[in-house]
């Protein structure tokens, strides 16, 4: 402990009075102890941030695109990097643990969803933009799915009264998904488990459809194209959108409706006690997709099965990028780094 608190990771907090005997003094984390990068790769948007010992973000660095490229992302990396770390004192620096990419898998299959030319994004399947960054930098960089990286922020940085056992939703252009098992984020043997967008939820005029397809952002950025609307007003400010209220409305009952159908699907394979739901949007609108989904769920005969709670997660738009942050943490810091980065 005196080695731990002699390198700055840990302090002497308040002593705790009122007991028998002595009082006692908890020990507290240093928030400047040490600093993580996270860097999330959106097919709309990078996001790269520093953050401390407490998960608090001190800066960022972020850059709206039509569609992400490995050259794109390793060149926005290179100068984001450069710019959040000027921002720290030489001693600072030394305690920089590593990055955390945050990214979607099998970009190549989502060209047409995007709007991109199937070649545009075929340079995905042969890259590695972790290694490619890693070269340039003396720490460690990791990666992980972007949705499995949002669910492990709840994970690490989260409410302490999370269930043991949950299924997560992350609302991003794309919807996503993690599952938490016995307070451990399960990625699979490929690292793509809980791939939530993928699953079927019916048919429409003969089409079999997947949740992507109903309850993704990118379903709202085509009904805002269709009245002549730009979409940046989704992107640009996740903490308000200036978006007529009747669409925003619209999207969140086609949405709830395919997340209830798969949470009563997911809930008859895994008994999890809780479904959480966060995402790129506003609190309200996060608030109103949670009380829609509650209620489609109520209507869906779920004779069999122990319906699991419904609730907004806790972390919101930065999600992806705190819980890419999260994995130089968890391999440095966490005594079961499991936990997080494996299945």
């Amino acid at each position: 402990m005196r080695g731990v608190e002699a390198d700055g990771l840990i302090k002497k907090g308040n002593p705790v009075r009122g007991k028998v005997g002595q009082p006692s003094i908890p020990m507290e984390l240093v928030p400047g102890g040490a600093f993580f990068l996270g860097l999330k790769v959106g097919r709309r948007s990078l996001d790269l941030i520093l953050t401390d010992f407490l998960g608090n973000i001190r800066s960022r660095v972020y850059l709206t695109h039509k569609y992400p490229t490995p050259d794109g992302v390793v060149l926005f990396a290179g100068h984001g990097i450069s710019q959040l770390l000027e921002q720290l004192t030489p001693e600072e620096r030394t305690r920089v643990a590593g990055l955390g990419i945050a990214l979607p898998f099998r970009l190549w299959d989502w060209a047409g969803v995007l709007g991109v030319n199937k070649s545009d994004m075929e340079d995905w399947r042969d890259r590695d933009i972790r290694a490619e960054i890693e070269a340039r930098w003396d720490f460690p960089v990791f990666l992980q799915n972007d949705a499995s990286a949002a669910c492990g922020a709840e994970l690490v940085f989260g409410n302490s009264d999370r269930p043991s056992d949950f299924l997560y939703f992350f609302i991003g252009f794309f919807v996503g998904g993690g599952l938490v098992l016995d307070n451990a984020l399960y990625t699979g043997k490929s690292g793509n488990a809980a791939a939530v967008g993928s699953m079927p939820i019916g048919r429409r005029g003969g089409k079999m459809l997947q949740l992507v397809d109903v309850a993704s952002l990118s379903c709202l950025e085509t009904a805002m194209a269709h009245r002549g609307l730009t979409a940046d007003a989704i992107w640009s400010n996740p903490a308000s959108w200036q978006i007529p209220q009747g669409m925003i409305d619209e999207w969140i009952d086609t949405a709830s409706d395919g997340l209830a159908f798969s949470i009563a699907s997911s809930a008859s394979l895994i008994d999890f006690s809780c479904v959480m739901i966060d995402g790129w949007l506003p609190d309200a609108v996060r608030d109103d997709l949670v009380a829609a989904t509650h209620a489609k769920l109520d209507s869906i005969n779920t004779a069999g099965i122990v319906v699991p709670d419904v609730r907004a997660g806790s972390i919101g738009s930065d999600a992806r990028a705190l819980g890419a942050a999260s994995l130089p943490l968890s391999q440095r810091f966490l005594v079961d780094r499991n936990a997080l980065i494996n299945g």
